[in-house]
């Protein structure tokens, strides 16, 4: 995940990232209109999309809903400092992360280097020549191989962050995981009480699946600890 791909209207932010990621290891490219950036997006030439908010024209919420129709490249939003709605909305739409402008360019290739990790963790089973696990909790069955879940047979589309918080609320099924490790686990960063991301994460997953199972409140919000998700019945494969 080396080729980056920044989609930002701020040319001397776009030439700091490049600087500073490249110094890192990255290969960045610049866009700095949207309509460029969704094309570059859906090139297959970039492992990684660092996408700005707001842009003129087509603001980066619609190049993010245009991407996603056919590609699920990683996707890390930049948003305005206070902007909550932002960060929300731009979850909700598939993006994987998001960083509050101004930020530190190392916060950045932290984040982005946990977005890989999350992503590259199933290649390294393989290539280890590890199994991955299945795992089926009532109606949805994930697969740690092919990094898909079905619900009663129906594959559902989910994000990577999706993806490894389900696949944790799944393992401890029936009993409470904290918010701390899944903000750990999952997005890689320490918990920051004002940081709702895994919530808007488990809010998504709750439209996905659906909020019951036979009756029963598929992912129980534990107030002041974490969640838990209900265990009509489990097997790992």
């Amino acid at each position: 995940m080396n080729r980056i791909l920044v989609i930002d209207d701020d040319i001397e932010l776009c030439e700091l990232l490049t600087d500073y990621l490249g110094s890192e290891g990255f290969n960045v490219e610049t866009v700095h209109h949207s309509e460029k950036g969704i094309e570059r997006a859906l090139s297959g030439e970039h492992d990684f999309m660092v996408l700005d908010v707001m842009l003129p024209g087509v603001n980066g919420f619609e190049v993010l809903r245009t991407v996603r129709k056919s590609s699920e490249i990683p996707v890390l939003m930049l948003t305005a400092r206070g902007e909550d709605v932002d960060r929300i909305v731009g979850l909700e739409m598939g993006a994987d992360d998001y960083l509050p402008k101004p930020f530190n360019p190392r916060e950045l290739v932290a984040r982005i280097r946990a977005i890989r990790r999350r992503g590259e963790t199933g290649n390294e089973e393989k290539g280890q020549g590890l199994q991955p696990e299945s795992i089926t909790v009532g109606d949805v069955a994930l697969d740690g191989g092919t990094r898909t879940v079905r619900k009663a047979g129906k594959t559902v589309e989910v994000t990577a962050a999706e993806f490894d918080l389900l696949e944790m609320l799944l393992r401890s099924a029936g009993h409470v995981v904290s918010r701390k490790d899944l903000v750990y686990k999952v997005l890689g960063r320490g918990l920051d009480p004002f940081d709702r991301s895994v919530d808007v994460h488990v809010s998504s997953l709750r439209k996905k699946l659906g909020h019951k199972i036979k009756g029963i409140e598929r992912i129980k919000t534990v107030r002041g600890i974490g969640y838990m998700y209900a265990l009509p019945e489990k097997s790992i494969k």
